[in-house]
């Protein structure tokens, strides 16, 4: 099977959760050597273990230091996947301002450090490299964030960063690009969604070969894309 990422270094940030596991599955694959950050021990077991599989605990990615620190232990980075990150939904007049703060933290902020931490660590590397983000639906169309408007400033703020940041890096073969996937046909969702009709969910396995594609050494130009990722819903 051919290995388009053979010997490369691609961080992936929430690469313990459930589309996290599929995604790091894909990229080791792949020929990835797949450094995952987790803030708590014990998280390797959910994916397995690989000789190509790096994971290392008590990482804060919300706490700048932690992340600047855990980026340079990676060598020669190629790539950064930014998964982590968190969801909330109440109408506005239930939701507080450390309602609102938390969405900011967990989704805007950690994506910010992580891409100042990887960019900083591709030009010691001086070999290009490519960041993808993860936005969602709401984020780029506000009117399905109807009562979850954190969220979606959150998610919002993510497609900004992303943006701005190909702009920025566009003569420096870094290229940056961002996923916005609608409901993910995930355990817990078909939990919390018990009635739902899950044809018309995202599979992990779909948004792991759209994150492949834009990590790929074969993507040359594809920079300052929100890719759309929204199945038949």
């Amino acid at each position: 099977m051919a290995e388009p990422l053979a010997g490369r270094n691609v961080v992936v940030t929430g690469g313990t959760g459930a589309l996290g596991g599929v995604v790091v599955g894909r990229l080791v694959q792949a020929g990835a050597i797949c450094h995952v950050p987790s803030r708590r021990i014990g998280s390797a077991a959910r994916i397995g273990t690989d000789d190509r599989l790096r994971i290392v605990a008590g990482i804060d990615l919300a706490d700048e230091m932690a992340v600047e620190r855990f980026y340079g232990t990676v060598p020669e980075l190629w790539a950064s996947v930014h998964l982590a990150g968190g969801f909330a939904m109440a109408p506005i007049a239930d939701t507080s301002r450390a309602d609102f703060l938390r969405m900011m933290e967990m989704n805007a902020l950690t994506a910010f450090l992580c891409c100042r931490a990887a960019v900083r660590a591709m030009r010691r590397a001086g070999t290009g490299g490519r960041i993808v983000n993860v936005s969602a639906r709401p984020g780029l169309d506000p009117r399905k964030g109807a009562r979850m408007a954190a969220y979606a400033a959150s998610k919002a703020a993510v497609a900004a960063i992303t943006l701005a940041l190909a702009e920025e890096l566009k003569g420096e073969r870094i290229l940056v690009n961002a996923i916005a996937p609608s409901t993910l046909d995930t355990a817990a969702n078909r939990s919390a969604i018990p009635d739902a009709d899950t044809t018309k969910w995202l599979t992990p396995e779909a948004v792991a070969e759209a994150v492949l594609q834009l990590v790929s050494p074969a993507n040359m130009e594809i920079s300052g894309a929100v890719l759309p990722l929204y199945a038949r819903a």
